[in-house]
């Protein structure tokens, strides 16, 4: 499962996705937004996407996990966006593997990998403004509009 959602992510859905009988090892992460940014207090976070683009490179991170880690069993990686609040998940991604060791080390790559590759922007609200910070170290493209993505 590769989506982009609207609603809050639950590790305790992620967890029952992932969970199988012949996986030893389930890791779970969830990316939460932080009340601080370099020394800025955070209100909360808009994320925006180019939705089918998005899923397809969700996608094939998943598919890459699978190549690279022949022991995990499933994989789920769900990004949010909207309008998110601190302490809000923005972020979920499991992985069950046969042992734990796979299933860490295949967490870790898909999260470093989402935060590079995939085209979704957030805008980080403070107390005092706002600035756009791209998952891929840009801003949206000149013109983005979020409704054309969806």
């Amino acid at each position: 499962m590769y989506r982009i959602v609207e609603e809050p992510l639950s590790a305790d859905a992620i967890v029952r996705a992932v969970t199988v009988p012949e996986a030893g090892g389930v890791a779970v992460f969830l990316g939460v937004v932080r009340n601080q940014t370099a020394g800025r207090r955070v209100v909360a976070l808009e994320y925006e996407a180019h939705v089918p683009m998005a899923e397809a490179k969700l996608k094939e991170i998943g598919e890459a996990v699978y190549g690279r880690w022949p022991g995990v069993r499933q994989v789920v990686i769900l990004h949010r966006i909207g309008h998110l609040l601190v302490g809000e998940a923005s972020v979920a991604i499991g992985v069950s593997a046969a042992h734990r060791q796979d299933a860490f080390e295949a967490c870790q790559y898909a999260i470093d990998t989402v935060k590079r590759i995939v085209p979704i922007w957030k805008r980080e609200l403070f107390e005092d403004g706002s600035a756009w910070v791209g998952l891929q170290g840009e801003s949206p493209p000149p013109g983005w509009n979020a409704g054309d993505g969806r």
